[in-house]
């Protein structure tokens, strides 16, 4: 039962959103929050770049195949069905949410949580660590330039090609700065990751705290109601439960072991809050992004509780498998 309940920070998510319901930043006060939630998130971006071994990058080349699924799941699939998601009747499911799922759709790969599920169901952790760092690497070109192209087609606006500037100078720039700099202090900062898990966590409730508040202040909690926020979680499960499906019994169509199958499921599932909120306080600047934040919050919270699950399972399987075998070696005749 307890792989059901949220974890810490899902619950100080919430907290945050409360707060900023309650006491949401005004005036001068919001000005100054949002300069310094600017500089944390570069801060976030240069310690990304800073954490990323060279050695990593390097041996992601060797298995190509597996990344690209990855990538082309991420980047492919997810936006195709997020764009179906439109057809979805604007009175079930409201067009400034539709519009945050159609936003999480084109977000990178998380990383913490992919290589965890990935080393806790048995799959191929190295693989899990190029696929997710790469896909981070690249949402930050790709991310920008599927919103502009989405949002266009469906005529949605919301996106101004200045954005993808914004981009490069508060997230890429810092991101290949700590890069640069990781031979230096790459190692210092993986050994101090629980240090420096304030910054990554802090940065990010700091972005949502900001988004709510604008969003509050501007009507949010009456603009949308319980039906609602329903049918984003319906939208939402739905959307993971269908790429969850490709991914595992698609890995085994295309002759990937098992490990691999376990790599492309759970890299190929997920999708960045860590990158998502900051990404979206650039690139929907000067709107207000509540909305934009709210379904990706959301699926944050369910992809955690069903893939602990799946991984679970993976890890029982072969656990399972295992003591078969032992089992066939001892009746074997010496």
């Amino acid at each position: 039962m307890r792989r059901f309940l949220p974890d810490n920070f899902t619950m100080l998510l919430v907290c945050t959103v409360i707060l900023a319901s309650l006491l949401p930043a005004k005036g001068a006060f919001a000005g100054y929050f949002g300069i310094a939630t600017s500089l944390a998130v570069a801060l976030l971006f240069f310690l990304h770049g800073a954490r990323l071994s060279r050695d990593v990058v390097i041996a992601g080349l060797l298995h190509w195949r597996l990344h690209l699924v990855i990538l082309l799941t991420t980047f492919g699939l997810f936006p195709i069905l997020g764009l179906g998601l439109g057809f979805v009747p604007e009175w079930i499911l409201p067009k400034p949410l539709y519009l945050g799922i159609l936003y999480l759709s084109v977000l990178p790969s998380t990383v913490q949580s992919s290589i965890a599920f990935t080393s806790m169901a048995g799959g191929n952790v190295p693989a899990a660590i190029c696929s997710a760092s790469a896909s981070n690497i690249f949402g930050m070109f790709l991310t920008p330039l599927l919103v502009g192209l989405l949002f266009s087609v469906g005529g949605h606006g919301g996106f101004s090609w200045s954005a993808l500037q914004q981009i490069l100078l508060q997230l890429l720039l810092p991101f290949v700065v700590g890069q640069l700099l990781e031979p230096w202090i790459g190692g210092w900062i993986r050994a101090k990751k629980k240090l420096l898990m304030p910054v990554d966590r802090g940065s990010i409730l700091m972005v949502v705290y900001l988004a709510f508040s604008t969003a509050v202040v501007e009507g949010l909690w009456h603009t949308f109601s319980i039906g609602d926020i329903a049918a984003v979680i319906v939208a939402d499960t739905a959307l993971l439960a269908f790429v969850l499906c490709f991914t595992m019994f698609g890995s085994r169509l295309l002759g990937f072991n098992k490990a691999d199958e376990i790599t492309i499921t759970f890299c190929g599932s997920k999708k960045s809050l860590a990158s998502g909120a900051p990404m979206a306080s650039v690139i929907f600047a000067g709107q207000s992004i509540g909305a934009i934040v709210l379904p990706l919050m959301l699926f944050h919270q369910i992809q955690l509780m069903v893939c602990a699950v799946i991984a679970q399972k993976y890890a029982a399987r072969a656990a399972h498998h295992i003591t078969e075998e032992e089992a066939e070696e001892a009746a074997s005749p010496a």
